[in-house]
């Protein structure tokens, strides 16, 4: 974190009350801070859902568009001190900020991630806390909710290791690559997302950690399930999607 990112003129940078939001203005052209409150859509009744999990996200409706409004919050240990503020650094080395920059390089880059739409951080003295809003994958589902419906086709896994192997190839080191954060559509199209603390790095073992970590998330997950729901040849699959490597 902290390294300096080139952005469009499409990129425009706003101060706020107590901090300052990016958005990307051929996204949301009339974006305003408003949108950061999950309070200004549940009044216009915009809401169309929540995810569930520590990062509270909130869908909701605007423009004939679907986006996805996450606030940023702690866990483990951390989150007894605080639950949403961070120690502020600068700008830059903003959790919102950097992971919008991040994400809006790697869709420029043409990799499947969700489009960001805007950040924002707040401070709070020493602290701050910070939101990103994204758009909103339709007609996906995450790998783990895959797997609770029933077992995935050996072809969708192959595809999740040819996905991983792009962004790893551009040096895309995922911070908490689990099976939340892969998303799957109905065609089989495979997407990655929330790169918060996600960093790019040249070669070296961390794939291989990235990838371990990934195999403890599904063997976790697919513990309480019925056999055959993840399998060695399901990952096996994955691995030879990745070895494979180029696009899918």
């Amino acid at each position: 974190m902290g390294r300096t990112w080139a952005s469009g003129s499409e990129v425009k940078r706003e101060a706020i009350a107590g901090g300052a939001m990016l958005y990307d203005s051929s996204r949301a052209g009339n974006l305003r801070a408003a949108w950061f409150d999950p309070a200004y859509w549940r009044k216009r009744a915009a809401v169309t859902g929540e995810a569930p999990g520590r990062g509270s996200t909130l869908f909701f409706a605007a423009d004939g568009r679907e986006y996805a409004l996450r606030h940023y919050r702690r866990g483990g240990l951390a989150a007894r001190l605080s639950k949403d503020r961070y120690l502020w650094r600068s700008e830059v080395t903003t959790r919102p900020f950097h992971e919008f920059h991040l994400s809006y390089h790697l869709a420029n880059a043409g990799l499947p991630v969700a489009p960001p739409v805007a950040a924002r951080y707040v401070r709070h003295g020493a602290l701050y806390s910070g939101d990103l809003i994204t758009e909103r994958l339709a007609g996906t589902l995450s790998l783990a909710a895959a797997l609770d419906r029933g077992a995935v086709q050996l072809l969708v896994w192959v595809g999740i290791g040819r996905c991983l192997r792009r962004f790893h190839d551009l040096g895309v080191c995922h911070a908490d690559l689990n099976a939340h954060n892969i998303m799957l559509d109905m065609e089989g199209t495979v997407f990655l997302i929330d790169f918060d603390r996600a960093t790019l790095r040249g070669p070296g073992l961390w794939r291989d950690a990235n990838l371990a970590r990934l195999r403890r998330s599904l063997d976790k997950i697919a513990d309480p399930m019925p056999e055959g729901r993840f399998t060695e040849a399901d990952w096996h699959s994955l691995l030879a999607g990745y070895r494979e490597g180029g696009g899918t």
